[in-house]
Formats: C-alpha cells, structure tokens, sequence
C-alpha cells in the first residue's frame, strides 16, 4: 500500500533502533538471564517508510518501541554450536524448535561474477590473483554449496549459470536463471534441490522496465514434495532473490527496486492463497540507516560505514579504519521521491509483509553481530567490509539456526575476501526455518520510521 501525504514537504526517513546492551556486571547478567527464562522478549517493528520535514520527530506510539533481546548463556551457546564449517559455526534458536516437523535450509550468496572481479582490480589488490581465478573459487563455492546441504540456494552475481548449473545437477538441484539486463552479464539464480521441491510457477522483475536501472529480482512458488507434519498441509511458499543497485550515489533507486520487490512478492503470495515467504540477497544497503543523515547518495551507508560501534570507513592508503561521522540533514528532489515511491507527492509508504530477519531471530556472539542480531560483516573487500546481504522470512515460518559469519578480527587478517578458504568477497548466510502451524512465529517487522 502506499499513502500519500501532500500537505507536507518531502525529506525521507528512516531508521531501525534496537536497545540491545551488554551486560555491565556479572550481578546484572545473572538477572538477565533470569528474566530472559521468564519472558521472552521481542522486538516489534513497523513496515513503513516515512518522508518528513519537520524539524520536531514525531512521538511513535508505544507498541512501535524496541524491547531488549537477549542471547542465551555463553554456555547454552557452546554447547549448541558444534558443528563447523573452517571458522564459521551453527548457532541454535534459544526457544524450544523440537515441535516443528517440516524444515527448509536456504542460502543466499554472492558469490562475485567473474567479469565483475575483472572489472574492478581496485577492490581486490590484496588479493593473491589465484584465490581470484574462477576454476579456484568454483571449487571452494561448491564445496561450501554441499556442506551446507541447503534445500534452497539464492545465488546473485552469476555470470556462468551453465558452470553452474551443470555441477549442481550432480548434486541434486536444478535452477532457474534471470540475467540482468543491459550491458552486464550476471544475474540472479534461484536452485532447488528436485527430490524435496517442485517449482510451480515463476516470475522475474527487470528494473529497468519501471525505470530503476538494469538489475533483476526472482520469486518462485515452490512446493515440499513430501511433509511430515500430521496435519497433512500442502507445504507452498513464495521464495524472492533480490540484487539491488550496487551505486552507492543511487539511494533513490535502491529504496524503489526493494519497493516494488516487496510489493511483487505480496501480490504474488496472495494470489497463490497467502503463502509464507522467503527472501534473500544482497540489498547493498547496510542494517541501520538514519536518511535525516544522509543524501540519497549516501542513504545505503555503503560510503560511510555504519555499525553498532561507530561509523567506518575504509581507507585506500592503509587497513586502518576511520572515524567519521554526519550531522547534517539533506532534502530530496521531487524527482528522487518518485523514484523512491513510485508516486507524486508520495510521503508514506508500507508494506504488508510481515517479515523477520532469520538471523535477528537467532542470538548470536557480540564478535560477529550488531546490536540489531544482524551479522557485522557479509561483504569484504578493500574499499568496503559491512553487511548488505539478508535473509528475511514471514510470520509463519520460524529461524531453527543460522550459520555464524566471521569476527571482524578474523576477516581483517585475511586482507580482503576471496581468500585461500572463501571463494567470493561475500559471506553466504545460511539458516533453517521451519513451519510454525501455530503462529507463534516472532512479531518482527522492517522497521522504516524515525523515532
């Protein structure tokens, strides 16, 4: 649904809060841990966007306020992620997934075209121009591929889908391609493993039909080919694979390529009866964005870093890692809010999906998350190390574990991504969601509202 509001200017907003805070004490985390046994908190989010002016924030209602999450006992921890994969680990859902019959294990990477690491030799001269080469990084992202043993893969920047396609045949999947369109020769790619899944009905967005550049999106209705829950339900759900805009100057067309993304996908899930839906790929925006701050040219937070400890940037001349920061408020033209709306004079938008972060849903280490739950790093090269990849999930499904990304610590070490271990300047994010046939699935919303 999109408002509009023409009695007010238009400046776009937006900002996702958590109140997230560490334990000061062993006293206080103690009680921590005990009101987290007595009630499980949650984090309610709003589905709007909101462009504004005035120069007094608004007063959001109560409901719309952040409640703390807390992440189980560093011991609880442990002793659920054993499994590993080199450095990265399983993390497990703190609440009780034991109920849950039939489950779906889904990946999104990017795993970086080759004519893209080609292209631009800047962003990876730290990296030894084996660990570069396409037959090497095929290797480690196929075996990456079969250790995760996901049902479902959400696969951007592929520009050898036929490579591809041919060596995940022997492992199972079959897969369906959108090219980007114009002058690039990647696109998204959405597999499935045939013996769990039918693939029912496919539709593909290209961009530049609605005027937002050459980028594509997918979304598949697939089906379970066999359920194992009593109640005999036909296992249909909705899967979208998304790779915005890249061009950090581009916030306009970032913010209406994710628009109409999220409006095809509704759409399309109503149309097949209200079916679940999954989301995943790389959005080029980081986490947590205050747009008062920002320019459309710097709304995606790709050029000044931000995370729950400050905002960064990386610099050319050295690996060290800068301070800085922003305090001005910018307005937007006309013509980039109807980029961004799709409307005239539009100064509301939202959404009707309700749709929760896999990993929000599953606690994770201070090392490798932000204050949000979202990973602190799925992207690192030499101009850029931050998260712009996601997997979102609606209300009736339920995270089970998520596959832990690396400490920044460890990431810096390696210079940059590819490396001898990961075969794209991206980290994969995997997770297991499972069917919630009691709807008890967390109330955790996009939130794209200021406070």
């Amino acid at each position: 649904m999109v408002e509009g509001n023409r009695d007010e200017p238009s400046l776009m907003d937006i900002r996702a809060k958590s109140t997230n805070k560490r334990k000061p004490s062993a006293n206080k985390a103690h009680r921590a841990r005990n009101d987290h046994r007595k009630k499980r908190r949650r984090s309610t989010l709003s589905s709007e966007i909101v462009i504004r002016t005035s120069s007094e924030p608004p007063i959001l209602a109560a409901s719309n306020r952040f409640e703390p999450i807390r992440s189980p006992s560093r011991k609880h921890e442990k002793r659920r992620s054993s499994q590993r994969d080199g450095n990265r680990r399983w993390v497990y859902s703190a609440r009780d997934c034991s109920k849950f019959i039939d489950k779906i294990m889904v990946a999104s990477y990017n795993i970086l075209g080759v004519e893209n690491a080609s292209k631009h030799p800047d962003l990876y001269h730290r990296v030894p121009s084996k660990f570069l080469n396409w037959s090497f990084r095929k290797e480690l992202i196929c075996n990456a591929i079969k250790f995760y043993n996901a049902g479902i893969l959400c696969l951007q920047e592929v520009d050898r889908f036929n490579d591809l396609d041919e060596l995940f045949q022997k492992y199972g999947y079959k897969g369906v391609y959108k090219a980007r369109t114009g002058e690039a020769n990647d696109g998204c790619a959405v597999f499935w493993i045939d013996k769990l899944f039918t693939l029912l009905h496919q539709e593909t967005i290209e961009f530049q039909s609605f005027g937002l550049r050459n980028n594509v999106a997918q979304l598949c209705v697939l089906k379970m080919n066999q359920s194992e829950s009593k109640l005999k339900k036909s296992r249909t759900f909705l899967i979208g694979n998304i790779h915005v805009l890249f061009n950090p100057n581009r916030g306009d067309i970032k913010l209406g390529q994710v628009r109409l993304f999220l409006e095809k996908a509704h759409s399309l899930s109503q149309r097949w009866g209200n079916i679940p839906v999954i989301m995943g790929g790389d959005l080029n925006s980081i986490p947590k964005l205050d747009i008062q701050l920002h320019d459309r040219r710097k709304i995606s937070g790709q050029l000044d870093f931000l995370s729950s400890r400050g905002a960064f940037r990386f610099s050319n001349e050295s690996t060290k890692w800068l301070n800085v920061s922003a305090s001005r408020s910018f307005r937007w033209s006309n013509e980039e809010l109807r980029i961004a709306s799709g409307g005239e004079n539009v100064t509301c938008l939202q959404h009707h999906l309700k749709l929760s972060s896999a990993y929000h849903g599953v606690p994770g280490s201070f090392k490798t998350r932000d204050a949000n739950g979202e990973p602190l790093v799925t992207s690192f090269h030499s101009k850029f190390m931050g998260t712009v990849d996601y997997i979102w999930h609606s209300e009736e499904l339920v995270p089970v574990r998520v596959l832990e990304t690396l400490p920044v610590d460890a990431l810096k070490k390696t210079g940059g991504l590819p490396s001898e271990k990961w075969g794209s300047d991206h980290l994969a994010l995997v997770c297991e969601l499972a069917f919630d046939d009691d709807g008890n699935g967390l109330d955790y919303l996009i939130l794209i509202m200021p406070d």
